[in-house]
């Protein structure tokens, strides 16, 4: 693109969705991805077997559905379609203990919790109910919030620890270990703030919004984003790896849709010492490591209830949970990790040949790890899918160093792209959040506010500040 308004550095979702607010405000937009795909952490490839579909990172997105700048585009126009599994998520225990089930209706799982049915009422039950005055808090920088109310009575048990809040409004086994599986997607600590906030959030909007995954793979949603970009007279140049920001265009405006870390690599000569000090200073968490397979048959879980969902979390009961989090966290290796598994093709025949199937799953692991997680996150499965080992015909595994190669911005493993703790929800990655001390240049990944998830909306934010900023357009 000759002569571009603005020019943006990196094409995963948040880089997708900051091209598109700048190409609606009528810019020239060229994005530019080192990669040869475009999607950053919302890719798919054949990474066992031909035929075998895979996520590479993210594989089920409530964030995305709940997301007010995706909601606003016209991506079903432009190839996404949502897969809905009959239940949200599944939760399996030992000893024949049922497993624990959230469905669309927050009547029906409370109800299947027995004792706790009352608890998850007022813990769930009532973020679901003030979601939409909440959202604005979930999703956007921090400021004062619109419905002050409402945000007092979400922040009380927001600002608990997901421990506390578990055995405050639970006493069985069941539930307690449900809603600290949903905390632990935070990787921090469960016994640490905001631990408790990303359970809340994260199970309202399986209520909410549900828990669904794109048809054909995550990279379908950043297809359909690329192509509405394209629309809207957007350029994408793939295999485009910029090693400084001296190589680009011209431009009034450049948004790095980048990490700390790899954005301090190409920016640096143009900062100043001061604020590349607080950029190196930013704390990456745990690491991830992760695991496909490509299967001759389903995952024979013991508990039949385990295949209505496609998203699962393996780790029993809170305590064991909360302690293998916390030995992660620590720099150790737990010996039962918690595990988060994903059955895609249970419900998207696309994934996988006639009668075979894909799954996907990780663990976390100390931050830059290179420990071997493959046998314990295969002796979890096989703790409630006695049998699983015969039915996998190839695996593919990423450590931490693998993921960090394939997209530098996951420092360490991370894909988070930066601990997500009080100090870090405020600067994020600095108090200037987006904006760095060179005027035009911009921040707008998951290191920027309101940080991890696939919801475009850091992206959406970066943009609207350069718009005001630079351009003087206060309402895009």
């Amino acid at each position: 693109m000759a002569d571009p308004d603005a020019i943006v550095v990196g094409a995963g979702p948040n880089g997708l969705a900051a091209a598109i607010v700048l190409a609606r405000a009528g810019l020239k937009v060229a994005v530019y991805e080192a990669q040869s795909s475009i999607g950053g952490g919302c890719r798919s490839e054949e990474l066992t077997l031909p035929g075998f579909v895979h996520d590479v990172c993210s594989a089920v997105h409530p964030m995305a559905v709940a997301s007010p700048f995706f909601r606003s585009l016209p991506l079903l126009d432009h190839g996404l379609t949502w897969i809905e599994p009959p239940a949200m998520l599944v939760h399996p225990f030992d000893d024949g203990v049922q497993a624990a089930v959230i469905n669309w209706s927050v009547t029906e799982t409370a109800f299947d919790l027995g004792d706790d049915e009352d608890g998850y009422r007022r813990l769930l039950g009532t973020v679901v109910e003030s979601w939409p005055l909440i959202e604005g808090i979930v999703l956007s920088p921090p400021s004062l919030p619109r419905h002050p109310i409402a945000a007092a009575r979400f922040g009380w048990r927001a600002l608990q620890p997901a421990v506390r809040l578990a055995s405050r409004y639970f006493s069985t086994a069941r539930a307690r270990g449900l809603f600290a599986g949903i905390a632990a997607h935070g990787m921090v600590p469960l016994e640490t703030v905001p631990s408790g906030a990303i359970g809340l959030v994260l199970g309202a909007l399986a209520h909410v919004v549900g828990w669904p995954l794109p048809r054909g793979g995550a990279q379908k949603l950043a297809d359909a984003l690329a192509s509405y970009l394209r629309s809207l007279g957007g350029q994408i140049v793939t295999n485009a790896a910029v090693a400084s920001l001296d190589e680009l265009p011209g431009a009034k405006v450049i948004l790095c849709d980048l990490s700390p870390r790899p954005f301090l690599r190409i920016a640096q000569r143009q900062l100043p010492a001061w604020y590349g000090q607080k950029l190196a200073d930013y704390r990456y968490g745990m690491g991830v490591f992760k695991v496909d397979w490509a299967l001759d048959a389903p995952v024979p879980w013991a508990d039949e209830r385990v295949a209505r969902a496609a998203t699962v979390h393996l780790g029993g009961t809170l305590r064991e949970i909360a302690d293998s989090e916390r030995e992660a966290w620590a720099g150790r290796i737990a010996d039962r990790p918690f595990v988060l598994l994903v059955q895609p093709s249970l419900f998207d025949g696309s994934r996988a040949p006639s009668g075979k199937h894909t799954l996907w799953a990780y663990c976390h692991v100390p931050h830059a790890s290179n420990a071997d997680m493959l046998p314990a996150i295969e002796r979890q499965i096989e703790r409630f899918a006695p049998g699983f080992r015969d039915r996998v015909l190839a695996r593919h595994v990423m450590t931490p160093a693998d993921l960090e190669r394939r997209n530098p911005n996951l420092a360490g493993g991370d894909i988070g792209m930066g601990v997500t703790d009080l100090r870090q929800m405020v600067a994020r990655p600095t108090t200037r959040w987006y904006r760095t001390p060179r005027r035009g240049l911009y921040l707008c990944s998951a290191s920027t506010p309101p940080g991890v998830g696939v919801h475009g909306m850091c992206g959406y934010h970066a943009a609207r500040s350069a718009l005001k900023d630079i351009f003087g357009i206060r309402d895009p």
